[in-house]
């Protein structure tokens, strides 16, 4: 259990250190038994601490979470995150928010693809 005054960034980055080291007991300590975690663009929900712990581990695949930004205060933290799922890579965008005890009450993943963007602002933009 983390400490009721401990920031949400350092909470985060236990996080993604527990979940890139695969220490699924050190993930479910930072998690509140009521856990939720949510995929907006799935439409997927994840209740309890069990549940996530487990959905994590049995992930498909050598995949791998790089951590590109980390910034929180107070009970919020958000993330930028590179996760490479067998030789493939994602960006993910994760928000954190914590409960009384400093344990993440939810989770809030989202997963965005590349796309084109639309024609007509080539002059005002840089593409890289």
């Amino acid at each position: 259990m983390t400490e009721p005054n401990e920031r949400a960034a350092a909470v985060a980055d236990r996080y993604w250190t527990a979940i890139e080291a695969r220490n699924w007991d050190g993930l479910g300590e930072l998690l509140a038994d009521n856990v939720r975690y949510e995929l907006p663009q799935t439409r997927e929900r994840i209740r309890g601490r069990a549940a996530y712990v487990q959905f994590n581990r049995e992930y498909p695949g050598d995949w791998h979470v790089t951590v590109q930004r980390l910034t929180g205060s107070g009970r919020h933290a958000a993330t930028w995150t590179s996760f490479a799922v067998d030789g493939r890579a994602e960006t993910g965008l994760t928000f954190l928010d914590l409960d009384d005890d400093g344990r993440i009450a939810l989770i809030t993943d989202f997963w965005p693809e590349a796309y084109e963007p639309p024609p007509g602002r080539e002059h005002l933009v840089e593409r890289w």
